[in-house]
């Protein structure tokens, strides 16, 4: 039986719209008593699944399933970087806790495009999925085995080369019909899934980009995917917020062509390492102004190894120079693309700016491009690195002075435009923070389409698809972080990240207490030690009375033979902790090390 269906309040802010709320309300959506995973529903003859495990409350780790009878196709399988609450993480994966016991079913992954928030968990989770056929275009088939090999414990992957405009049949119930988008990186596609119930279309992430003219390239096939008849559009939402249309890439080349032309020394320019469509640009451009050029970053000269491997870039011989042979060309002869435009502390870009790095430190003279907008989060290390580079003598120019980058995801304008022509019966907002998806659908809203059928999921919600309706069940996926540090996989939870934030914010307090094995009583002073607290040298007068206050915890327990070591640590964090906060109102860690002799 399906689970009972009720209709969520479908367009409405959230309560919470900081970071900080909605991981704790993500959190307690996965304290809820979510279904087993031997026990999920099977979908009825006349219901599809529809299930977002990622990508519906923040940007990146962007993966959700489609499931009609006992037939499966996943779309995309990304990562999220860490932010500021997850220290230490390298990166987060989806929670494929309710795809895993149905691994047999899944009869296609379709993978949109070649950015990391959209392949980035692939090696990590594509054995667990019991390493189903990929389907995607040429150029994301390529960096995808490419990262596969830096994993080698990881399968083969089984990647199926996909055609804009092709169609293919997955199991007896789906069908995909392939289709292009613009995006910064090329072979970005978008996808028909066509179901027994409708069809369901993704744009992936995309823009409009246009000629010079302001033709808009790829309508004609914005066109005939509208016209098959679509039940459900999911949008890219993540520029829902940006009015106006977008800038064309063919401007931004003009602007950098401009800059590039009026510089007299060396050109520092930084970008992201998978924007592959401005960067082949960019080397046209350096060429036509007799520059060589030096790529500094080891996933950006993968990248264009790619890229000019299978035809996608084209440059004469001895355009691409090493970074150790900056130094055998003049200042006026060198251009230097460089990831770390985020402000990365192990980026390249970082690297120069603080002096480390072995081959390019910054001259009076140099100019430093960011082509590139600033991830939300990570302004304060744009600004610090920008500020140090300036500092060094440096002319620096930045989007925000001159139209020098054009983001991937469309604005308020296009996606209302691509919105009409598709004319969906349903429109799910997705690839945003909840407030961007609601944005998203009020332009559903104001280019037709019924507020009752505007549908706003979150992460491990389910969707209930039949010919006429898109309803929202009660059922929900597990989808808490599955976080990778290091080679751990999953292995930190949620308590480790909070001792971390906790350390990060309040510091810790060390008491070691030697006891004697028979008495229970202290055979000397307790040690004190304090990191990232207090200065020991200067509290002295504090420390004495924390000695104190252990002496007194420990003198009030009962003569025993065998002292309870477990008791008294929770005696230490529970009454010293309270102690310190009653003196400093800080609450740092205590840590109490119980030493027997």
């Amino acid at each position: 039986m399906p689970p009972k269906k009720t209709e969520k309040k479908e367009v409405g802010p959230k309560k919470s719209s900081s970071r900080r709320g909605r991981v704790s309300q993500k959190n307690n959506k996965a304290m809820r008593k979510a279904p087993k995973t031997d026990n999920f529903t099977v979908p009825t003859d006349d219901v599809l699944r529809l299930a977002p495990l990622g990508g519906l409350e923040e940007i990146g780790r962007n993966m959700t399933f489609f499931e009609y009878k006992d037939e499966i196709v996943v779309l995309d399988m990304g990562l999220q970087f860490p932010e500021e609450d997850t220290p230490g993480i390298d990166f987060i994966i989806p929670n494929i806790e309710s795809l895993v016991p149905k691994k047999k079913n899944i009869r296609a992954v379709v993978i949109t495009h070649g950015h990391y928030d959209h392949i980035g968990a692939i090696p990590y989770l594509i054995g667990k999925l019991g390493n189903p056929p990929i389907y995607t275009l040429k150029l994301t088939k390529a960096v995808i085995e490419r990262r596969q090999e830096e994993f080698v414990n990881a399968p083969k992957l089984n990647i199926i080369e996909a055609q804009i405009g092709g169609k293919v049949k997955v199991g007896k119930y789906f069908e995909l019909d392939f289709f292009g988008v613009e995006h910064t990186i090329p072979d970005a596609m978008g996808i028909v899934i066509k179901t027994p119930i409708g069809n369901i279309v993704s744009f992936g992430d995309f823009r409009l980009d246009r000629d010079s003219k302001g033709n808009i390239y790829r309508l004609d096939e914005i066109k005939r995917v509208g016209a098959m008849g679509i039940h459900t559009l999911m949008i890219d939402s993540t520029s829902a917020l940006k009015e106006g249309i977008g800038i064309s890439e063919k401007d931004v080349e003009k602007n950098l062509e401009k800059l590039l032309s009026q510089a007299e020394g060396r050109i520092v320019l930084a970008t992201f390492s998978s924007m592959l469509t401005r960067i082949g640009e960019i080397i046209k451009i350096a060429e036509k102004l007799g520059r060589k050029v030096a790529i500094n970053g080891r996933s950006m000269k993968q990248n264009v190894q790619i890229a000019q491997q299978l035809g996608y870039m084209k440059f004469k011989k001895g355009t691409i120079i090493s970074v150790q042979e900056i130094g055998n060309y003049k200042d006026s002869e060198i251009l230097v693309l460089s990831t770390g435009a985020q402000g990365e502390q192990n980026a390249g870009l970082m690297r120069i700016a603080n002096g480390e790095h072995r081959h390019i430190q910054i001259k009076k003279g140099d100019t430093f491009i960011f082509s590139s907008s600033v991830i939300p989060g990570n302004e304060r290390h744009v600004q610090t690195l920008t500020d140090n580079i300036a500092r060094q003598g440096a002319i620096v120019h930045n989007s925000q002075m001159i139209d020098i980058h054009s983001s991937g995801h469309a604005p308020q304008e296009d996606l209302k435009i691509v919105m009409k022509l598709i004319h969906p019966k349903f429109l799910m907002p997705i690839h945003a923070y909840y407030y961007m998806r609601y944005v998203s659908g009020r332009l559903g809203v104001e280019v037709g389409i019924p507020e009752k059928n505007i549908r706003l999921l979150d992460n491990g919600s389910v969707g209930l698809l039949t010919k006429d309706e898109f309803k929202i069940s009660d059922e929900i996926l597990p989808t808490h972080y599955i976080m990778v540090d290091g080679l751990g996989v999953g292995d930190v939870e949620e308590v480790v990240i909070r001792d971390r934030k906790m350390l990060s914010e309040e510091g810790m307090i060390v008491i070691i207490a030697t006891l004697n094995r028979k008495t229970g009583r202290l055979i000397k002073n307790p040690d004190i030690i304090s990191r990232g607290f207090i200065y020991l040298r200067e509290h002295q007068g504090l420390i004495k009375e924390l000695r104190e206050k252990v002496r007194n915890i420990v003198g009030r327990i009962p003569r025993q033979q065998q002292p309870d070591a477990d008791y008294i640590k929770a005696l230490f964090r529970d009454q010293v902790g309270q102690f310190v906060y009653n003196k400093t109102h800080r609450r740092p860690m205590i840590l109490p090390v119980i030493i027997e002799v």
